[in-house]
């Protein structure tokens, strides 16, 4: 399949059938496309536009386009639907894990209404499960469908029993394996299955060493073990082990995709998740809580420098260098808040205290500094500033990106110790920090040296 292109000539082409009723060209159009590259089309159209094609797509095709589909492209069209047409049309060819997230963006009363008219009553129960588990645990992420054989069972008996469970399942990871209580016990392979006597005990073939994770573990210890052990697939056991379902490697990409947009977002002093298809009033509001932040450290600032007003009058090449003091602490700043960020997100820490941890980052802030400071003198002695310049840039510089380091080290550290999102800590937070306290170091010293010296 050729990589799919949305251009403006494609959308308008569809439009146009679309008007004149040209449901044979549409639909040649959309069988040659992947469900993700309709789902790009349906955020380009209107909703009547939208479910004009939806009538044109088969049952799965059309739970697929769903799925891919932005939540508040998703929630706009859903709400253009009967819950007879959402549950029969769409979750009823999903799986449960996927059901319950989009059943999840309506209110309760919708969410009762579509599970009434879902037929199969153990599948609306255990989309009514997976909803009662908590936003970002392991429990909202698994899918109940698996297949699993007993212990006590002989080959024969496992294999007709796998061949009615696998109508509900995509793809088959592993076999799992459970006692008369659905307690896991392991996993057992079918190429072992193969090859085993038909009158072989499951008991006698499994293999016990698994890794599962409980229904309440937070989705992001999920990822770290998935990533750690290199699995595509978890199970997902109760606080008695028994098995409850299983978390596949797209549910977790999925996830780490959107905490890594929402972090992003936060460092970039975004208080919200936001697409670019989002109203401008949305827009605006999730960024002024940042922008004002940002301009109340510059009103700060600029109280710091009127403070020195007299000092710069004097001697106003002290300015000279006030861009470069305050860059170069952001910089520092950003960049060591986004190392400790990033090894608290994927759980690289590692054994090593909060202290060892700050005295590593003073290390390298040491080392920094010097270089950057060297780099500062021998650029003012060959351009012949004063010594007075020369002393305050270098002296500000080496106090700035250390100062900058430790809190860029700190901070982050504090904020994931009273479960604060550590995203927070970078960006905008950092940079106007660091401009107050980098300024005021500099014009201290500059006092100091040109006292000094003139």
């Amino acid at each position: 399949m050729a990589k799919f292109e949305l251009t403006r000539e494609l959308i308008d082409l569809i439009r146009e059938l679309i008007e004149q009723n040209n449901v044979a060209q549409l639909t040649e159009i959309l069988l040659e496309l992947h469900p993700a590259d309709i789902a790009e089309i349906y955020e380009e159209l209107s909703v009547d536009e939208a479910k004009f094609l939806y009538f044109l797509l088969d049952d799965d095709t059309a739970a697929e386009v769903l799925i891919n589909l932005e939540e508040d492209d998703r929630q706009n069209f859903l709400k253009s639907l009967p819950s007879e047409e959402i549950a029969r049309r769409f979750i009823d060819n999903l799986d449960t894990d996927d059901a319950a997230d989009i059943i999840s963006e309506m209110d309760e009363e919708r969410q009762k209404e579509v599970l009434s008219f879902i037929d199969d009553t153990e599948v609306a129960d255990d989309i009514a499960d997976l909803l009662s588990y908590e936003e970002d645990t392991a429990g909202s992420l698994m899918a109940k469908e698996l297949i699993k054989v007993r212990e006590s069972w002989n080959i024969i008996t496992c294999l007709r029993s796998m061949r009615r469970q696998v109508e509900e399942v995509d793809e088959v990871y592993f076999v799992y394996v459970v006692d008369d209580k659905d307690i896991l016990k392991g996993t057992i392979s079918l190429k072992r299955m193969l090859l085993a006597s038909s009158e072989n005990r499951v008991r006698e073939l499994y293999n016990p060493d698994v890794i599962s994770v409980n229904a309440n573990t937070h989705s992001e210890e999920v990822a770290n073990i998935m990533g750690k052990y290199d699995l595509v697939v978890l199970p997902v056991v109760d606080d008695n082990g028994k098995l409850l379902g299983r978390i596949t490697i797209d549910d977790v990409v999925d996830y780490i995709r959107e905490e890594a947009e929402k972090d992003y977002q936060l460092a970039s002093g975004i208080t919200g998740d936001v697409e670019i298809s989002d109203s401008v009033w949305r827009h605006t509001r999730v960024r002024v809580p940042w922008l004002m932040i940002g301009m109340m450290g510059g009103l700060l600032g600029s109280r710091v420098i009127s403070a020195f007003e007299g000092n710069i009058a004097r001697f106003p090449e002290v300015a000279f260098f006030m861009p470069l003091i305050g860059a170069m602490g952001g910089n520092v700043g950003i960049q060591s808040s986004a190392i400790i960020v990033q090894s608290i997100a994927s759980g690289n820490l590692g054994f090593e205290t909060n202290w060892r941890k700050l005295g590593k980052e003073v290390s390298i802030a040491l080392l920094n500094a010097s270089a950057l400071s060297v780099i500062a003198f021998i650029y003012n002695m060959i351009v012949g500033s004063s010594y007075a310049l020369t002393f305050t840039v270098t002296s500000a510089l080496f106090s700035v990106v250390l100062f900058a380091s430790l809190l860029g080290t700190f901070l982050p550290l504090l904020l994931n110790k009273f479960k604060v999102n550590p995203a927070v800590a970078t960006g905008p937070f950092i940079t106007t920090l660091n401009d107050i306290v980098g300024m005021f170091l500099y014009l201290i010293l500059s006092v100091y040296f040109f006292n000094l010296f003139m």
